[in-house]
Formats: structure tokens, C-alpha cells, sequence
């Protein structure tokens, strides 16, 4: 693999462990395929079938309701995985994952992923602490669903997203992600224009800024409001 994958590779816990001749022996179980923006990754029937490492780009893994609407349970964007659970217990997870911008992404079978990696004795070590970590974002976004308010959902879910993929500075932490107003909606569980009405209000009260690359800056007014999780 060239340098920049193993940068990538090697900020996932279960495989930093390995040495640089342990990854390059991997490199034929990724197989290395390009999503368009909103194409299906992995339906829900396939995720006990397939792991997958976001090369590039960033996606999203929702639940849909019989009526249609959907809900987001994670984004993951470069160097984030997923399904590593359904390889683990067999069964399928209840999501599928969609692109939510044009992204590369490795996918990993369960065959490659049981021959190649957990007979592994230092992967072991390391998937304990990896399923103890994906419990407490559950549990995270089960104290969420809790809220009754939209603008405690909605404030909620931006000080999770900041402390996943937030980058702190001087003005506050950013949040490195290109957000839309119905991907927040979509993550809170509230109508698309609930969220362009509180961010609006957010935004005159100076909790927040949108910056220009679009990322959402969250202001220390904004942590002041934060709901008790």
C-alpha cells in the first residue's frame, strides 16, 4: 500500500497495532471502490457480509422508517470504519450506508477479515476496547432520542458531532464536517425546517458561526446551553 493509505490505516485501533510488514501482507483483502454522493454503500441485508475504511469522502449510516424517513445513527468520514460488529456476532446491523458526498471506500469481506485478522492475537487485544467505544456512541444517541425538545435534540447532537470530529481553537471547536441543514435533522430525529429555524436563532445569539468551508463553529455561548446527557 502506498504511504498515504497506511497514514489512514494506521488510525484505526485495531490495525495500528500492526507492523508495516504485517499491513502489507493485508493489502489483497481491500478492495478499493468509488461511491457517488447518495449512492448506496452497503444495504442493511449485506453489513454481516462486509466491513468497510472510508478512503476519502464521508458517509452516513441511517435507519429508514416505514414511512420513509430517515434516520442517521453515525457519519463516518475518512479513516472511520464500520460493520467490524455484524463480523463479530453474524448477524446483520439494522442500517444501511449511504455516501453523503463522492468517496472512496476499502471494503473488506468476513472471510478475508477472519483469516487475515482474528487469528491475529494483537487485533484481539485491541477489539475489546473498539466494542466498549461503539456501546458509548449508542448510548450517546439513545440519551438523544430521550430529549423531548427539538432544540435540546438539536443542540445535543451538534455537541456530539463536536466532540467526534471537533477541531478546538481560540474561537471555540469547529466542527470538521460539511453539514447540512437536513443531515442534522436527519441525526436529531426533527424536521429539516425545525433545524434551519434554530440554527438561524443560534446563529443571532452568537452560539454559533458557519464559516466559510461551511463548517460549524461552536462558540463557548453554545456550550452554556448545552442539555445535561
Amino acid at each position: 500500500m502506498e504511504s498515504k493509505s497506511y497514514s489512514i490505516i494506521k488510525t484505526i485501533p485495531f490495525l495500528a497495532c500492526l507492523s508495516d510488514e504485517e499491513l502489507s501482507g493485508l493489502e489483497q483483502i481491500f478492495q478499493k471502490k468509488h461511491f457517488s454522493k447518495n449512492e448506496i454503500i452497503l444495504l442493511e441485508e449485506d453489513t454481516h457480509n462486509y466491513m468497510y475504511i472510508v478512503y476519502s469522502g464521508m458517509v452516513k449510516v441511517v435507519q429508514t422508517s416505514v414511512e420513509g424517513k430517515e434516520q442517521i445513527l453515525a457519519i463516518r468520514k475518512k479513516g472511520s470504519f464500520f460493520g467490524e460488529m455484524s463480523f463479530l456476532d453474524g448477524k446483520t446491523a439494522p442500517a444501511t450506508v449511504i455516501a453523503m458526498e463522492d468517496s472512496d471506500v476499502w471494503i473488506v469481506t468476513k472471510e478475508d477479515f477472519e483469516k487475515h485478522l482474528l487469528k491475529n492475537t494483537k487485533v484481539l487485544k485491541e477489539i475489546v476496547p473498539m466494542l466498549c467505544l461503539r456501546l458509548r456512541e449508542a448510548w450517546l444517541m439513545l440519551k438523544v432520542s430521550r430529549f423531548a425538545g427539538a432544540e435540546q435534540r438539536v443542540r445535543a447532537i451538534l455537541n456530539l458531532i463536536g466532540s467526534q470530529y471537533g477541531v478546538k481553537d481560540m474561537r471555540g471547536t469547529i466542527i470538521s464536517l460539511k453539514l447540512t441543514h437536513e443531515d442534522i435533522a436527519g441525526y436529531a430525529s426533527v424536521s429539516r425546517e425545525t433545524v434551519t429555524r434554530l440554527i438561524s436563532r443560534f446563529l443571532k445569539g452568537e452560539e454559533i458561526e458557519i464559516l466559510d468551508n461551511r463548517y460549524i463553529l461552536l462558540k463557548p455561548a453554545f456550550f452554556k446551553k448545552i442539555p445535561i446527557m
